[in-house]
C-alpha cells in the first residue's frame, strides 16, 4: 500500500503555517488568518478551501462582529487522522491513540519486569495496536503514524534502540524498533528519546505561555533530561538523554552498576541508589518500617520505601531528602550552564512525595548564581504519567507542518 508521507499532506508553506496556527490556538477566526498569514483575501480563501476540501480543517461557526458581516471560524479536523504514541521506559511501558487534536481514546500499560523481553514487547503492542483500532473501526490508512519515545542511548534515523541499561529482562541491545513495528503494522515510526518526547508534550500542554528555553528531566531509574529553545529541541552530536546522571557531585563517591563516573549524581539520586541506601543502614542496625514490609534487607525495593514514605517513617524521609538535596545540586548546575526560563521535572522519584519536589528547587534556587535577578519557573508538569507518549504521538503530527 502505497502511503503519503506525513510531511506532504499539506502542500505550501503557507498553507503549512495557516494549519498550525489554526492547531494552536485551537479556534481562529478568518479575520485573524488574514491579518497573520500576510496573504490576500482572496490568496487565503483559496488556502482554506483547499484545506477543507482535504478535511484537514473545518469550519466553526461563526465570530462576533465588530461591526460588518461576522468572521467565518476555522478549526483543525480531530477525525481526520489518528496517532499512536508509544512510551517504552524501563519500569512501564504505555501505547496510547490519539486524535490530531490530542485527545486521548485509548491506553494499555504493561510492567516491564524479568519477562518482558523487547519480542514479547513489541509483539503485545502491535495486538494492541490492531486491537485498538479495531474496537474504534479503523483501518491502519487512518493512522499518520507511530511516535515512540524510549529509553537512550539510541540512533534516531535507523531507529534502533543501542545499548540502554538497567531493563530487567534481557536482549534490550540493538533492537531495531521502528523497522519491525513498520514491518508488523503497515504504519510509519518514528524514534526519540522518551525525555525528548516528553518535553515536546508538556511544551504542547503550555503553548499559550510560549517559553522559549525550556528543561524537562526525568528522575527515576536513571536521569534522563531534553532541553528546548524556540520551540525546537536542541541535539547533541550523539543521544544525551542519559549523560545528566554522569555529572560528578563527588569525585570521590561510588559510582553505580560498577560503570561511569565516580561520585556521579545517580550514584546518589536513582531509584538503584536509594534501595541500596537503606539496604545499607538497615544492614548497620537503623530501625525502620521498612523491616516490617521486608525484614531481609537485601529485598528492599522501590516499592517498600514508598510505602515507608507514606507512613512518613524517619528513615526513608531522610534517604529521599538527602536525594532530593543531591538532586537540587545538580539542577543548579544546570540552571548555571544554561538559564531555562522553565524547568519541568518528571519521574518516579518527583511523584513520589511533595517533599522531594520541594527539597530539590528550594536547594536548587539556592545555588543559582543569578538569583534573584535570574528567576525560573519549576513544574511538575501537566500530563503525569502520560507525557511520554502523548510526546511521541506529537512527534508524528509535527510532521504536518514541517517545512
Amino acid at each position: 500500500m502505497n502511503r503519503i508521507s506525513v510531511e506532504q499532506r499539506i502542500n505550501g508553506r503557507k498553507a503549512k503555517e495557516i494549519y498550525e496556527h489554526i492547531r494552536k490556538h485551537g479556534v481562529v477566526s478568518k479575520i485573524d488568518l488574514l491579518d497573520r498569514s500576510g496573504l490576500t483575501g482572496s490568496t487565503l480563501t483559496r488556502t482554506l478551501e483547499e484545506l477543507t476540501g482535504q478535511q484537514l480543517i473545518l469550519e466553526a461557526g461563526f465570530g462576533e462582529s465588530t461591526g460588518g458581516r461576522r468572521p467565518i471560524l476555522y478549526t483543525i479536523n480531530s477525525d481526520y487522522a489518528y496517532v499512536f504514541g508509544l512510551d517504552i521506559s524501563r519500569m512501564h511501558s504505555r501505547l496510547m491513540l490519539f486524535d490530531l487534536k490530542m485527545n486521548p481514546l485509548e491506553a494499555k500499560r504493561w510492567v516491564m519486569d524479568e519477562e518482558m523481553t523487547p519480542q514479547k514487547l513489541l509483539e503485545e503492542i502491535a495486538a494492541e495496536a490492531e486491537t485498538m483500532l479495531a474496537q474504534r473501526g479503523l483501518d491502519s490508512s487512518r493512522v499518520l503514524g507511530i511516535g515512540i519515545g524510549a529509553v537512550g542511548p539510541l540512533d534516531r534515523s535507523s531507529g534502533v534502540l543501542l545499548e540502554p541499561l538497567h531493563f530487567p529482562a534481557p536482549g534490550w541491545t540493538q533492537v531495531p524498533l521502528t523497522a519491525w513495528l513498520e514491518e508488523r503494522l503497515g504504519i510509519p515510526c518514528t524514534l526519540d528519546n522518551g525525555a525528548n518526547a516528553a518535553l515536546i508534550a508538556e511544551s504542547w500542554s503550555v503553548r499559550e505561555q510560549d517559553y522559549r528555553h525550556l528543561l524537562y528531566v526525568h528522575v527515576g531509574v536513571g536521569l534522563r533530561s531534553a532541553m528546548m529553545t524556540g520551540g525546537q529541541v536542541v541535539y547533541g552530536a550523539v543521544d544525551m538523554e542519559g549523560s545528566l546522571g554522569q555529572m560528578i557531585i563527588q569525585t570521590d563517591g561510588p559510582r553505580m552498576w560498577g560503570q561511569g563516573n565516580f561520585g556521579a549524581l545517580e550514584s546518589y539520586v536513582s531509584i538503584h541508589a536509594l534501595e541500596q541506601q537503606a539496604q545499607a543502614r538497615l544492614k548497620q542496625g537503623r530501625d525502620s518500617v521498612l523491616l516490617r514490609l521486608e525484614p531481609d534487607p537485601e529485598k528492599i525495593q522501590f516499592a517498600h520505601l514508598q510505602q515507608a514514605l507514606q507512613e512518613n517513617d524517619p528513615l526513608t524521609v531522610e534517604l529521599f531528602t538527602q536525594a532530593a538535596t543531591y538532586f537540587g545540586i545538580g539542577l543548579a548546575n544546570l540552571l548555571n550552564i544554561l538559564h531555562p526560563e522553565k524547568v519541568i521535572l518528571g519521574g518516579a522519584l518527583i511523584s513520589s512525595h511533595p517533599g522531594f519536589f520541594h527539597t530539590a528547587t528550594r536547594t536548587a534556587i539556592q545555588r543559582a548564581y543569578h538569583y534573584p535577578k535570574y528567576q525560573v519557573v519549576f513544574s511538575q508538569g501537566t500530563l503525569g504519567e502520560d507525557a511520554l507518549a502523548a510526546g511521541a504521538a506529537l512527534m508524528v503530527i509535527n510532521r504536518l507542518t514541517a517545512q
